[in-house]
């Protein structure tokens, strides 16, 4: 058990202990996608969903995931977020609505999980503000597009990696 960071020598569960990590500026963009048929898409585009402003509420829900992350994600730091960024794209050719979300912070842990988490919940609120046009919608490629800060340093993901590749 001795090379996962999240159990202690008697391999119990345990929040790891960031205290010795110096504070950095860290930040990670995530992405990911909804896929819809053409009439979401369209009332998606219009406006004319019945629930109301699709990509308005999925904003903010995107934002309000990244600050729950810890509430949700076992063994995640609280972490004091600096500002959260989450951004649509509709992509007519492929009927996506793709979604990106940023995450800052200064402090000992990146804030990778907190991106990520973003991009989930958006996408979750994609689907539910949608689902009464269409139920068969697929959430699919939610991964790490970059992290700065930390020891660790940057990370850039490959433009091409194929689907669950690094």
């Amino acid at each position: 058990m001795e090379d996962f960071s999240h159990f202690d020598e008697s391999g119990r569960a345990h929040m790891v202990d960031i205290t010795a990590k110096g504070d950095t500026v860290r930040t990670a963009t995530a992405t990911g996608r909804v896929l819809v048929n053409e009439e979401t898409f369209r009332l998606i585009r219009t406006g004319g969903m019945k629930k109301g402003d699709v990509l308005g509420t999925a904003q903010i829900a995107g934002i309000m995931g990244a600050k729950r992350t810890p509430d949700i994600i076992p063994m995640c730091h609280p972490i004091l977020l600096k500002g959260v960024d989450v951004s649509f794209s509709l992509n007519e050719t492929d009927l996506a609505v793709e979604i990106t979300a940023t995450a800052r912070c200064t402090g000992a842990t990146g804030v990778e999980m907190e991106a990520l988490t973003a991009v989930s919940v958006a996408a979750l609120t994609v689907y539910d503000m949608c689902k009464a046009v269409q139920k068969d919608m697929v959430i699919d490629q939610i991964r790490l597009l970059r992290k700065s800060g930390g020891k660790s340093g940057e990370y850039i993901a490959e433009p091409s990696a194929p689907q669950g590749q690094p």
